[in-house]
C-alpha cells in the first residue's frame, strides 16, 4: 500500500503486527527521448505493484540520486555522495523510529551504488533491523529476462522504454545504436560525457514490441515480491 493512501494511524496500526516497508530508490537525469524521471517511476512502480497484493506499506520514491556524469545535460539533477549517505541515513532512522525492522530498499539507478555500502554501516549501528538494496533490473531473473529478449540493453536505449516512462508526442527512432565505450566514458567529465553520449542512449535498440517488456516487468515485479515474502 502506498503511503500516500494512509494516515499516521493507519501505520502505527500496521507496524503493530508487521515491521516490513519499501522505500524506492530513483534519479532525475537525462534518459535520451525518455522521461528525465525514468529511474524514480520504474523503481517506484516496481515497489508498489510488488508490495500490493502483501499490503506491505511503500513510500514515496527518493527522486534524487547521484549522477554527476550525467550534469552536462539540462534537467539532470544531482547530489553529491556525502549529501547522499546523509539523506538515506535520516530516512532509515526515521523508519526504525515508526517501527520499522525491515525495509527493501528498491533501487532503480545504478550510481546509487552507496546506498548499499551505506545500508551495511548503518546496520552496524541498528543490529536490531534489516534491510536489503534490491537492483530490480539487474536481479538474476530480471536480468535474464532481459537478456533472453535482447543482450544489447543499456541505458536509455529499449530496456527502459516502457509505456509509462514515455513522453507524448517523442516517437523512437527504429535504428539501433553502436554502443559507447563506457570504461572510456567514465574517464570523462561531463561536458564531455554528452559529447560521447550524443542524445543519451548507451546503445541498442531504442524500443521493442510492448509484450516484450510487460514480459520482463511481471518478472521483475515476482521476483521483488518474493524477497518480501522470504522475509
Amino acid at each position: 500500500m502506498r503511503i500516500a493512501d494512509m494516515d499516521w494511524r493507519m501505520v502505527e496500526d500496521w507496524v503493530r503486527h508487521d515491521d516490513r516497508c519499501i522505500l524506492p530508490l530513483g534519479s532525475t537525469e537525462q534518459h535520451a527521448g525518455l522521461s528525465l524521471a525514468t529511474d524514480a517511476i520504474l523503481s517506484e512502480r516496481i515497489a508498489i505493484e510488488a508490495a500490493e497484493p502483501l499490503g506491505i506499506p511503500v513510500f514515496p520514491v527518493l527522486p534524487y540520486g547521484l549522477t554527476p556524469y550525467f550534469s552536462g545535460f539540462s534537467g539532470t539533477m544531482t547530489l553529491r555522495v556525502a549529501t547522499y549517505a546523509a539523506v538515506l541515513k535520516d530516512l532509515l532512522d526515521s523508519l526504525k523510529t515508526t517501527g520499522f525492522r525491515r525495509v527493501l530498499i528498491v533501487n532503480g539507478h545504478g550510481g546509487n551504488q552507496p546506498a548499499s555500502s551505506l545500508a551495511q554501516e548503518w546496520m552496524m549501528d541498528n543490529p536490531d533491523a534489516r534491510v536489503r538494496v534490491h537492483d530490480w533490473w539487474k536481479a538474476p531473473l530480471t536480468a535474464a529476462a532481459v537478456q533472453r529478449i535482447d543482450p544489447v540493453a543499456s541505458h536509455a536505449s529499449w530496456m527502459e522504454n516502457f509505456p509509462w516512462t514515455r513522453l507524448a508526442g517523442v516517437a523512437p527512432t527504429d535504428e539501433a545504436k553502436p554502443m559507447v565505450d563506457v570504461d572510456r566514458m567514465r574517464t570523462l567529465p561531463p561536458f564531455e560525457v554528452r559529447l560521447l553520449l550524443d542524445d543519451g542512449n548507451f546503445g541498442g535498440r531504442y524500443q521493442r514490441d510492448d509484450s516484450e517488456m510487460l514480459e520482463i516487468w511481471d518478472v521483475a515485479v515476482q521476483e521483488t515480491r518474493a524477497l518480501l515474502e522470504s522475509w
